[in-house]
Parts: C-alpha cells; structure tokens; sequence
C-alpha cells in the first residue's frame, strides 16, 4: 500500500512541476516528493505489507 501512495504522490509533485502550479510554501512539488520518497522507504522496509508470519504452537 505505502507503495502505491509513493506513486500517487510522485505524479501529484509531477503535475505540480509540469504545470507551474502556484502553491503554498507547505505544499511544494519538492515537499510532495519527499513525502513519496518516504512513503517509498516504508514500503522497501516492510511496513504496511500485508504479509504476516505467525507461528504454529
């Protein structure tokens, strides 16, 4: 999931380049690619898989 929210991110921060869109200081196409840059991090590591490994007692 975080991966598919790093995608989503990484063509909001594009279309905000491409466009010249005038934002806000807060939301920036480079404060929306860090936070893809971060969602893509938790992804690599694991966090927010859907994989579980549970042991049989």
């Amino acid at each position: 999931m975080p991966g598919i929210i790093a995608a989503v991110l990484f063509f909001i921060a594009f279309l905000i380049n491409a466009a010249d869109i005038s934002t806000n200081d807060t939301f920036t196409s480079t404060n929306v690619m860090l936070l893809g840059l971060t969602a893509l991090a938790l992804h690599v590591a694991g966090i927010g898989s859907s994989w579980t490994y549970r042991r049989r007692r």
